[in-house]
């Protein structure tokens, strides 16, 4: 009797890891991979170099949220061994494409304090969901 649930699951299994598979997560660290082309359903994940000891932060100034869902709040991480106090990291922010349709993410890197001043590096990615 287990011989053949197990059967029956292993099948079930290989089907579930096809359509996840089939969905993917896609992974974006520069704007020269744009404009991107996402299934409903697929994962994003935006990283971008940071440094916020220099007081300069990235912001998401257009989120594509007519496409794209938010997956929580920014994540900073830095490397463990470069042993250098104020060395710069990654931030990085998730996204689902929920519905089908075309928008923009656009983030600006710059100190929050200074808004009228330029920003030092604006990244910019023309999305489109299928």
């Amino acid at each position: 009797m287990h011989a053949t649930l197990r059967l029956l699951t292993l099948p079930a299994l290989a089907l579930l890891t096809a359509c996840a598979h089939q969905s993917g997560t896609l992974e974006l660290k520069k704007d020269r991979q744009c404009p991107l082309t996402l299934n409903k359903g697929q994962q994003l994940i935006l990283s971008l170099p940071s440094n916020p000891t220099t007081g300069f932060r990235w912001e998401v100034r257009d989120g594509a949220a007519n496409v794209l869902q938010s997956l929580g709040p920014e994540v900073y991480s830095n490397p463990e061994d470069s042993g250098v106090v104020g060395a710069g990291g990654i931030s990085t922010w998730r996204f689902t494409a929920r519905e089908p349709g075309e928008g923009r993410l656009l983030l600006t890197y710059q100190q929050p304090w200074e808004p009228n001043v330029p920003p030092a590096q604006t990244f910019e990615c023309e999305l489109r969901v299928k």
